[in-house]
C-alpha cells in the first residue's frame, strides 16, 4: 500500500514538473531571450521560466530520498503559496487553492506515507522526464529567436505592404523602449508627438497616432518579409497568417522585451485590442500597465 502511495506521489510531481516545464520552455522564448548577451538570456531562462520546474524537481527528489525533509518541504510550500499569492475571495477559490496549496498538501502527505520503490527508478523519473519536456518544448521556439532578423536600424522607417503604407515612428517617445504605458498615455503621447518623431510638443499635433489592429496585422513581417496577414472583419480578434510572423526589424525590436503594442481600435470607452509580435490580437482594459507592453505611433 505506502508503496502505491509513493508512486502516486511521483507522478503528481511529475505531471506538476513537466507541466512547468512546458510552460517554461515555450515562455523563455516567447517573453523572454531578447538580451544581447547569451549568458544573461541564459540566466533569466532559469531563474523565471525554469525555477518552477526545478523547484518542484528538487522537491521530489528529496521526497523519494528523504521522506520527512521532502514532505516537509512541500508543506512548506503550500503555506509559502498560500500567502504570497493571496488576493481575493474567488482568486483563492478557484485558482489558489485548487490548483497550487491542495496540490501541494496532498503531494507532502503522500510522500510522508509513502515509500516508492526502487528508489532509484523514481529518482531518474522525477528528474529525467521534466528536463525532457523542457528540452523538447523549448527546441522549436529557441530555432525560431535564434533565426531572427535584426537589421540594427530602430529609426524611422516606412513600411509598404499588403494594402498598407505607413511610417512608423522611431525609437523615443513615440516607440518607447521600455513597456508600462496605459492606452490613454499611448494615444497622448502619439497625438503630442512632433514631425520627426522623436520629440513631443507642449501642444496636441495630430500628425501621429496609433495603429489600428487591421493596420498592424497587415504590417507584420517575417524575415523581411510581409506576413500576409489579415483581420477577419467579422471577428476583429482573428487574424490569420501565410506566414507566422515574429520579432523582427522594420517593425519590432529583437533585443526590446515588449512583446505587445496597442492599437487605436477601441472596443468600447474601456477596452481597446492589442497586438503581440506574433500576430495575435487580444482585448485588454485600457487602463492596464505592463513592462513588457508598449506602442508604436505611425502617420500616413
Amino acid at each position: 500500500m505506502r508503496v502505491a502511495i509513493g508512486w502516486i506521489a511521483v507522478g503528481g510531481s511529475i505531471l506538476i514538473a513537466c507541466f512547468w516545464a512546458f510552460w517554461g520552455g515555450i515562455e523563455a522564448f516567447h517573453e523572454g531571450w531578447y538580451n544581447r548577451s547569451i549568458w544573461a538570456n541564459v540566466a533569466l531562462t532559469l531563474a523565471q521560466y525554469l525555477s518552477p520546474m526545478a523547484l518542484f524537481v528538487m522537491a521530489a527528489a528529496a521526497s523519494v530520498k528523504w521522506r520527512a525533509v521532502g514532505a516537509t518541504f512541500h508543506l512548506g510550500l503550500a503555506v509559502f503559496a498560500f500567502y504570497f499569492f493571496h488576493g481575493g475571495a474567488r482568486m483563492m477559490l478557484f485558482t489558489v487553492l485548487p490548483l497550487i496549496v491542495l496540490p501541494l498538501l496532498l503531494l507532502a502527505a503522500c510522500y510522508w506515507f509513502g515509500r516508492p520503490q526502487p528508489q532509484r527508478l523514481a529518482l531518474w523519473l522525477v528528474v529525467a522526464l521534466p528536463l525532457l519536456t523542457a528540452v523538447v518544448c523549448g527546441a522549436a521556439p529557441a530555432w525560431r529567436v535564434a533565426q531572427r532578423v535584426d537589421d540594427g536600424n530602430y529609426g524611422m522607417r516606412r513600411i509598404a505592404g499588403n494594402g498598407v503604407e505607413l511610417t512608423w515612428a522611431p525609437e523615443g517617445p513615440g516607440w518607447p523602449e521600455r513597456g508600462g504605458a496605459d492606452w490613454f498615455e499611448a494615444a497622448h503621447a502619439c497625438s503630442y508627438l512632433e514631425q520627426d518623431g522623436k520629440t513631443l510638443a507642449a501642444t496636441p499635433q495630430n500628425i501621429w497616432r496609433l495603429p489600428t489592429a487591421d493596420e498592424s496585422v497587415r504590417s507584420m513581417v517575417r524575415h523581411g518579409r510581409n506576413a500576409g496577414g489579415v483581420l477577419d472583419p467579422k471577428a476583429p480578434m482573428k487574424a490569420s497568417y501565410p506566414t507566422q510572423p515574429d520579432k523582427e526589424t522594420p517593425l519590432w525590436n529583437p533585443h526590446s522585451m515588449i512583446i505587445y503594442w496597442w492599437t487605436g481600435t477601441e472596443l468600447n470607452g474601456d477596452h481597446a485590442l492589442r497586438v503581440t509580435y506574433n500576430g495575435f490580437v487580444n482585448e485588454f482594459p485600457k487602463t492596464v500597465r505592463m513592462g513588457d507592453f508598449s506602442y508604436r505611433c505611425v502617420r500616413p
